[in-house]
């Protein structure tokens, strides 16, 4: 579970009546897509001719330049999501893109993204290193583009106990 029970209204659209700007949910998305992708090789290196992955975080980058609707990369996600029959690093590395996809539908999945992807590189890591876990979660925070930083950085701070408190870099 990484959705806290209460939704945080600043990852609400305005549409819906919060706060969430098209921009910022966009910002979200591509952020969710790179740390998914920083970590694919884990799943791909295992399922070479499963594409389901790298189509959900294609198709969340469609969805940030307007060319599918939000359903389309919600089911590619859902697709992503579907490799359940894997285990370790690969099944975390796909979990990931999944939750990528999903960003389109809410966009509080982005740290979905995220600890999925800091889970795969320790799995992967020899003996489960929790220095692999670290190096993930500091390169993520390289790559927030600024105008969303403190809203996932306090966002990290908040669900960090049901994301397997995996930002605590």
């Amino acid at each position: 579970m990484i959705l806290a029970e209460d939704r945080d209204l600043r990852f609400v659209t305005i549409r819906r009546g919060a706060t969430l700007t098209d921009s910022t949910h966009r910002l979200l998305a591509l952020w969710a897509a790179a740390c998914a992708e920083h970590v694919l090789y884990l799943f791909e290196s295992v399922q070479p001719c499963d594409p389901r992955p790298r189509q959900a975080i294609e198709q969340i980058r469609a969805w940030t330049r307007g060319e599918i609707r939000m359903s389309e990369s919600r089911a590619a996600g859902g697709h992503a999501m579907g490799a359940r029959e894997l285990r370790g690093a690969a099944r975390h590395a796909a979990y990931a893109a999944g939750q990528a996809a999903v960003v389109a539908h809410v966009a509080a999945h982005d740290l979905g993204a995220a600890a999925y992807a800091i889970k795969a590189a320790r799995t992967a890591a020899p003996r489960r290193e929790e220095r692999a876990g670290l190096l993930e979660c500091r390169w993520q925070r390289e790559q927030l583009p600024h105008a969303i930083r403190a809203l996932v950085l306090d966002d990290q701070r908040l669900r960090n106990d049901i994301c397997w408190s995996v930002f605590d870099c």
